[in-house]
């Protein structure tokens, strides 16, 4: 729990410390009121007493309950102010930290789990700080300075607070015991509620195409109900501590009046007076232990969730990466060249290796196609070059040095990366084109109407209401998949680098579109390196080179015709798809 106060910058603890001083000023004034209350009390019940000095400890009372408030007030600004702060910083942390992870450590935690954990689990620290805090800084003072207080008075009464506190102690260990475990199973079932919600919003038109909606209903409805009945055993054994505080402090002060009646009817007359005073005192200060126990009881209300959440996000942070950042960013001697050295690979929970023994040289200007069967390993060999993940042997060049070498900034902007599917961000035509531009989207007007042409998409964007300035929803929803497919490669042509990677990116065109996109494409990055990923043969028949992928080994390297002679495995796909005048056999 306390890792996360790590976040907290210096002028954060400012606040933080600031309030709490001014908790120990409200506390000091409250329990300096009792002090007056006693004084009042002997000179009422004192012959002879003069007004004014029963004014005066009055006038004194009311300026410490104003100057109280004023400072509950400032506190609480102060930890409001600094819980804020708190959570901002741990967001941006937190945020930053998992833009760092690999896609196996993104998968591992899920990425509905990751969403809660940014939202709601750094909901609940904030709540905590805001509130359970001051409550914590504020009990445990209390209880110490009214124990001082009473520590001389009457053994009896001590007792009688001794035991109420063991007995209250004793109720919030058990209910702790009982809460603290099922705070963990809720935020599990919280991230399962997100992550079904989520599956259904993405997939509405499959679920709807299949009438499966009362399916999905139930699916949600049995989370739903396992997290509620959770969350109800939880209120209801935390709704067990407020009524035990205000019983024992009812009681408490009944038995302390008890004991008081008994001592002052055994005592002298002239000790009477004396007795009657401590026992006013007494039971204000013992009321004040008692509450200082209910401020605890509020703070673990909050406080199991809080640890919880907490522990989930320092479990992110803690994380380490499997791709560590290189230190390379100069020029290299090479450019547009990408080389696998005897590169097999397997994910780091399985068992068999996907990739076996991959080798082969891509020069700048070259054009190498990737094609096999569905599962051999094609998108996850190119994703290799720009590391999303490693090699688990051998080893990835990029321009003649290991791309483990490279500063992951540096690698990124040689790469133009169009993936299988097409991601479209909330924003325009133009700010979704030139987010290869590292995201910052200054490129030209000319720069994105000339990669917009390339990638065939001016058709559609200029017959689109404010053409270039249309807007693009999230996701690309309201566009078609071929339409976000030729936005996407217009993005990495606008950025210009010295590799293109298109991983399976022409699937959603037109074979019309298609041809004239590669056309274009080849005369715009005549120079560059393009590496493709395509399950048509159409696609890359005209490629200087075809690797054929079977079962994640490489079963055939060579040209079309070279591969329809002495490649089996290529030659069945092709004739699959192509007739032999089309394949020019």
């Amino acid at each position: 729990m306390f890792r996360i106060f790590r976040n907290f910058r210096a002028k954060d603890l400012g606040f933080l410390i600031c309030g709490i001083l001014l908790v120990a000023v409200q506390v000091g004034l409250e329990l300096k009121m009792p002090d007056y209350m006693s004084e009042i009390t002997r000179l009422v019940q004192t012959p002879g007493s003069e007004m004014s000095e029963i004014l005066s400890n009055g006038g004194w009372m009311m300026l410490c309950a104003l100057i109280s408030f004023i400072a509950t007030v400032g506190a609480s600004f102060c930890f409001a102010t600094a819980s804020a702060r708190l959570s901002m910083n741990t967001r941006k942390k937190l945020f930053n930290k998992v833009e760092s992870l690999s896609m196996h450590e993104v998968k591992k935690f899920s990425t509905s789990s990751l969403i809660t954990r940014s939202t709601n689990d750094i909901t609940q620290i904030q709540m905590f700080v805001a509130m359970g805090a001051q409550m914590l800084v504020r009990a445990p003072l209390t209880a110490a300075w009214a124990i001082i207080k009473i520590s001389n008075k009457s053994w009896q009464w001590s007792t009688a607070t001794g035991i109420a506190v063991v007995f209250l102690l004793s109720v919030m260990a058990i209910v702790m015991a009982l809460v603290i475990p099922r705070f963990k199973r809720v935020q599990k079932l919280t991230d399962r509620i997100n992550g079904i919600t989520r599956e259904n919003l993405t997939g509405i038109r499959v679920v709807r195409a299949f009438n499966a909606e009362k399916y999905q209903e139930k699916k949600f409805n049995n989370t739903n109900a396992e997290l509620t009945k959770t969350q109800l055993f939880n209120e209801r054994m935390l709704s067990i501590l407020s009524p035990t505080m205000y019983f024992v402090m009812n009681f408490l002060t009944v038995i302390i009046y008890v004991i008081g009646a008994y001592l002052i009817s055994g005592a002298a007359m002239m000790d009477r007076l004396a007795i009657f005073s401590d026992m006013v005192v007494f039971s204000t200060y013992a009321m004040h232990v008692i509450m200082s126990f209910l401020f605890v009881a509020i703070t673990l209300m909050i406080l199991p969730r809080a640890q919880v959440s907490a522990n989930r996000i320092n479990e992110v942070l803690k994380t380490k990466e499997s791709i560590k950042d290189g230190t390379f960013d100069d020029e290299t001697a090479e450019r547009g060249t990408v080389e696998f050295r005897n590169v097999s690979f397997k994910y780091p929970d399985a068992e068999d290796y996907l990739l076996r023994d991959i080798s082969f040289r891509a020069e700048a200007g070259e054009t190498v196609a990737f094609i096999g069967s569905t599962g051999s390993g094609k998108s996850t060999l190119i994703n290799l070059v720009p590391r999303f993940y490693d090699a688990t042997d051998g080893e990835v060049f990029v321009d003649g040095v290991n791309v483990r070498d490279y500063k992951q900034k540096a690698l990124h902007n040689r790469i133009g990366y169009v993936p299988q599917k097409a991601v479209m961000f909330n924003g325009t035509v133009s700010s979704n084109v030139a987010y290869g531009d590292n995201g910052r989207g200054k490129k030209s007007e000319k720069e994105i109407k000339q990669a917009v042409k390339i990638a065939q998409a001016k058709s559609f964007v200029e017959k689109m209401e404010k053409d270039y300035n249309a807007h693009i929803a999230q996701g690309g929803t309201n566009i078609s998949g071929g339409q976000k497919q030729r936005l996407a490669i217009a993005r990495a042509i606008a950025r210009d680098p010295e590799i293109y990677i298109f991983d399976d990116s022409f699937s959603a065109l037109d074979y019309k579109t298609d041809a004239a996109l590669r056309h274009d494409l080849k005369k715009y990055t005549k120079n560059a390196t393009n590496l493709i990923v395509a399950q048509r043969i159409g696609t890359i028949m005209h490629a200087d080179k075809i690797i054929v992928l079977d079962e994640g080994k490489c079963v055939g390297m060579g040209t079309h015709k070279e591969l329809m002679k002495n490649c089996e495995v290529y030659k069945q796909i092709a004739l699959s798809q192509l007739t032999k005048e089309e394949l020019n056999v």
